[in-house]
């Protein structure tokens, strides 16, 4: 019997033979949602392999909207092949997974992502996989703590929260030497700022979240690489997991991709001006902005870059306490405290450095800024007012 002439229509309106022409074409990508993936007869169910992008098993394993994202990633990088999580802290969570075991060692940076750490010191620790901290402006230091049991470094340009930009180049050439894979978070390079894959990296990862995303909106990460062995051997343990992205979200992602070169260089643009006009305020002792001469690590900023992410942070001088600094940030109107960046919105954290890195790497109370698209003129002036509020 035919589906279209089935007597009930609770039969006719799930078996539906209608199917749309082909040949549409618009600028978006369209969203394709699904856990059931058809197969046409039993050949092809036996004939597709989930770890082939040839065609579709199962929702999970990608959509042509997932696959679509993928593969504009993987071009965003240089890479050849990218798989998507749920979040940025995913991603760096699969690379530690997939190449990690017990007895082995993995290399951090002294100012690696919070959350990273967190997890080489309580999961990885759990797993029997040991880590250390390195100094990322020391290449030959790197180079000295290799050991044995060493399989993975971590590079994050630039650095979490203190900004300090690493020697790319140094580092990366010393994982190659001595055989040891190297990942980089690149979530504020974003793929614009510098090529990693060029510099010699073996895996990208970023998170989504961010500017990819533009946002503020969409939670995401992605792994990309350009060896096929060290590609699959992520995959197994992706499709493992079960991790998976909503076409929805992928939609969302796809949608602003067109436009990120030109919001980030609006980021980068907006923010040297504002962490300029900062510097100059009596207020603050120091600027970390890797585009800034005397910010850490800034030389080996202008050995491979020539842009900048829109987030820096800024030193207030030891005479104000961390309460003061507290109510400068809460007498802000138009930046907004909240976690993230590479929003529209710009936004402001106060950290402990004394909390996150011991010893504290600076003197004073640090606040990192992350510059929206609100006209400069506005987000200086807000500054400006709540600085006046200090000495309250």
């Amino acid at each position: 019997m035919s589906e279209d002439k089935a007597a009930d229509p609770a039969t006719r309106l799930i078996q539906h033979g209608y199917a749309a022409p082909a040949g549409f074409a618009a600028p978006q990508v369209a969203v394709h949602k699904a856990s059931t993936v058809i197969f046409a007869d039993t050949a092809a169910l036996r004939a597709r392999d989930w770890r082939s992008k040839a065609g579709y098993t199962y929702g999970l394993h990608g959509t042509p909207t997932t696959f679509t994202l993928e593969a504009r990633i993987a071009s965003l990088e240089g890479g050849l092949q990218t798989l998507l999580v749920p979040s940025g802290l995913a991603a760096i969570t699969l690379v530690n997974m997939a190449l990690l075991g017990q007895g082995d060692e993995v290399l951090l940076p002294d100012n690696v992502y919070g959350p990273s750490r967190q997890l080489a010191l309580h999961e990885l620790a759990r797993w029997g996989i040991s880590h250390r901290l390195y100094d990322p402006l020391d290449a030959a230091a790197l180079d000295a703590m290799i050991g044995p049991q060493t399989r993975l470094i971590w590079l994050e340009a630039a650095g979490s929260v203190t900004m300090e930009f690493p020697d790319l180049l140094g580092l990366l050439g010393v994982a190659r030497a001595r055989g040891i894979t190297s990942a980089i978070d690149n979530t504020w390079g974003a793929g614009i700022a510098f090529d990693a894959f060029a510099l010699g990296a073996d895996i990208v990862m970023q998170a989504l979240t961010k500017f990819p995303s533009g946002g503020g909106d969409v939670l995401m990460g992605s792994v990309t690489t350009r060896d096929e062995a060290l590609h699959q051997r992520l995959k197994r343990c992706h499709m493992h997991m079960g991790w998976g992205v909503a076409g929805n979200d992928a939609e969302l992602v796809l949608r602003s991709l067109p436009s990120l070169a030109l919001r980030y260089r609006a980021h980068d643009e907006a923010a040297r001006a504002l962490a300029r006009w900062l510097g100059a305020q009596p207020q603050i002792a120091r600027v970390l902005h890797p585009a800034f001469e005397g910010s850490p690590g800034h030389a080996h900023w202008q050995a491979c870059c020539s842009q900048a992410a829109g987030l820096f942070s800024v030193l207030f001088d030891a005479r104000f306490s961390a309460a003061q600094v507290d109510r400068f940030v809460d007498a802000l109107q138009l930046f907004r405290i909240g976690y993230s960046w590479a929003g529209p919105m710009s936004l402001v954290v106060p950290y402990d450095l004394a909390a996150m890195r011991q010893p504290a790497p600076y003197p004073g109370t640090l606040v990192r800024f992350s510059i929206g698209l609100e006209a400069v003129a506005d987000l200086q002036a807000d500054l400006a007012q709540a600085l006046a509020r200090l000495g309250d």
